[in-house]
C-alpha cells in the first residue's frame, strides 16, 4: 500500500512532456482499448488519415470481439502498447469509446506511458487513456475518433474539428473563443487542463492512474458525459466535492451532458443543476463548451496543458500555452 502511494506520488510530481508534432507519412496506430467497432468505420477512419497524409495501421486485435469488447482485456492491452512502443507510430487514434478501457490500464505500467510520448487520441471512455497519460506526465488529446472525423471529412466540413485536430497534430497550440452563456461564471483563471468523461475519470478516483492526484499543481477542469442522470451526475460532483477536488480546482470547463432525462429534481437541466452547487466556488466557469457527446463541433482539447481560461459576460477564451 505504501508503495502504492509513492509510486501516484512521484507519478504526480513528472514534469510533463509534450509528444512530438506529426508530419507528412507518419504513421498512425488504430486501436481499441473499449468497445468493439465496426470494421467499415475503422476504414473509413483510416481513408481520412490517408488524407491528411498519415499512414494509419490498425492493431491485429483492433476489430475482434469479446462479449462487446475489442477483445480480450489482454488483447486490447496488447494493442495499446505495441503502439506506444514502436518506434514507427508517432500517434495512437481510438476507434472509438463505449466501455473497458480501464481494464487495459491495469495491464500496462505507468512508466509505459512515460517513456514513450505520443499523442493517444479519443474521447468518451478513452479518458481513461488520458488520466493515464497525464499521470505519468505526457499531454493527450481529447477529440474525435475514426467515425467522427470521417463523417466531418466526407461532410466537407474542413473548417471545424477536423482542420483544428490536423493543426494540433502538426505542433498548433488552439485558442478558442465561444460565446457567453446565462450560467457563465466570470473570471480569469491559468492551470493545466484535465478532464473529460465524468463518470470515467471519477471510477478511476485514488488510483495511480488518476490525473486528479495532480490537483496540487493548479488545475482547470473540462466535465462531459453522456447517458447519466443528473441524480448520478450530482453524485459525481460531491465525490470530487468531499476528496477536496473542487476547493483546489482554478476553474472549470463544462462540456456537453447528453440523453439524460430533463427535467429532473426540478431542475431546467443539467447546466442548471452544476449551476447550483458551482456558483459558491470562486473559480471562473464557462457552460456549454463545444466538447463531448453530442457535439457537432468536438473541439480538441490537449489534456495536461497549461491553459489560460477567461470567462467574461462577452464570452469565453481558452487558450493554450504550453508546458
Amino acid at each position: 500500500m505504501l508503495l502504492a502511494v509513492l509510486t501516484a506520488t512521484l507519478m504526480a510530481q513528472r514534469p510533463m512532456q509534450m509528444p512530438a508534432a506529426l508530419k507528412a507519412g507518419d504513421t498512425v496506430a488504430i486501436v481499441s482499448p473499449s468497445s468493439v467497432p465496426k470494421a467499415e468505420v475503422v476504414e473509413r477512419g483510416c481513408e481520412t488519415l490517408r488524407r491528411w497524409g498519415y499512414v494509419p495501421v490498425v492493431g491485429r486485435h483492433a476489430l475482434n470481439d469479446y462479449h462487446g469488447f475489442a477483445g480480450t482485456a489482454d488483447e486490447r492491452a496488447a494493442d495499446l502498447r505495441w503502439a506506444l512502443e514502436s518506434p514507427g507510430v508517432k500517434a495512437v487514434m481510438c476507434s472509438r469509446g463505449g466501455d473497458g478501457a480501464v481494464q487495459v490500464l491495469q495491464r500496462i505500467p505507468l512508466d509505459v506511458f512515460a517513456r514513450h510520448p505520443k499523442w493517444v487520441i479519443g474521447f468518451s471512455d478513452a479518458t481513461a487513456l488520458h488520466s493515464a497519460q497525464v499521470s505519468a506526465g505526457v499531454m493527450s488529446i481529447h477529440g474525435s475518433m475514426c467515425e467522427g472525423i470521417a463523417d466531418r471529412e466526407e461532410k466537407g466540413d474542413r473548417d471545424s474539428a477536423n482542420l483544428l485536430l490536423r493543426r494540433l497534430l502538426r505542433g498548433q497550440l488552439p485558442s478558442y473563443s465561444v460565446p457567453h452563456h446565462p450560467l457563465d461564471q466570470t473570471g480569469e483563471a491559468t492551470g493545466r487542463l484535465v478532464g473529460g468523461n465524468m463518470s470515467v475519470f471519477c471510477g478511476l478516483a485514488g488510483s495511480d492512474y488518476d490525473f486528479l492526484n495532480r490537483a496540487d499543481e493548479g488545475l482547470i477542469l473540462f466535465i462531459e458525459d453522456t447517458h447519466e442522470s443528473m441524480s448520478k451526475v450530482d453524485r459525481m460532483l460531491h465525490q470530487l466535492e468531499i476528496r477536496g477536488v473542487l476547493g483546489r480546482l482554478r476553474g472549470i470547463v463544462v462540456g456537453h451532458f447528453s440523453k439524460y432525462e430533463s427535467p429532473e429534481n426540478d431542475f431546467k437541466d443539467m447546466y442548471h443543476m452544476l449551476h447550483e452547487y458551482l456558483q459558491h466556488y470562486p473559480f471562473p466557469v464557462c457552460y456549454d463548451f463545444p466538447a463531448g457527446h453530442n457535439s457537432r463541433l468536438n473541439y480538441p482539447l490537449v489534456e495536461g496543458c497549461t491553459v489560460r481560461l477567461s470567462v467574461t459576460p462577452d464570452g469565453t477564451t481558452l487558450a493554450f500555452i504550453g508546458q
